[in-house]
């Protein structure tokens, strides 16, 4: 018992560890994988709202173009498209 108790508090700090040190890589790395090389992507969001627990409404700009989806678990709906407003570091 003495054994399962010592073997309990060396690994458990250690798995909590390797599960932090993990989510802090994957951190790190999110977005850096299948982007161009140039460092410019074609595709941006602009912003995200939550509606509820399954529902979120993103503005994805493309191209020159804003686009409005809404995202649940069926998937993606476009609701409307306008031009890309100017970025900010642009109007001032």
């Amino acid at each position: 018992m003495f054994w399962y108790v010592v073997k309990l508090l060396v690994l458990l700090p250690l798995i909590g560890l390797m599960i932090w040190g993990t989510l802090k890589l994957a951190q790190r790395m999110q977005g850096k994988f299948g982007a161009p090389q140039g460092g410019t992507r074609a595709v941006r969001i602009v912003e995200t709202t939550m509606l509820s627990p399954t529902m979120r409404l993103a503005v994805i700009e493309f191209h020159g173009r804003e686009i409005l989806v809404s995202t649940s678990r069926a998937g993606l709906t476009r609701l409307a498209e306008a031009p890309a407003r100017p970025a900010a570091e642009d109007a001032a």
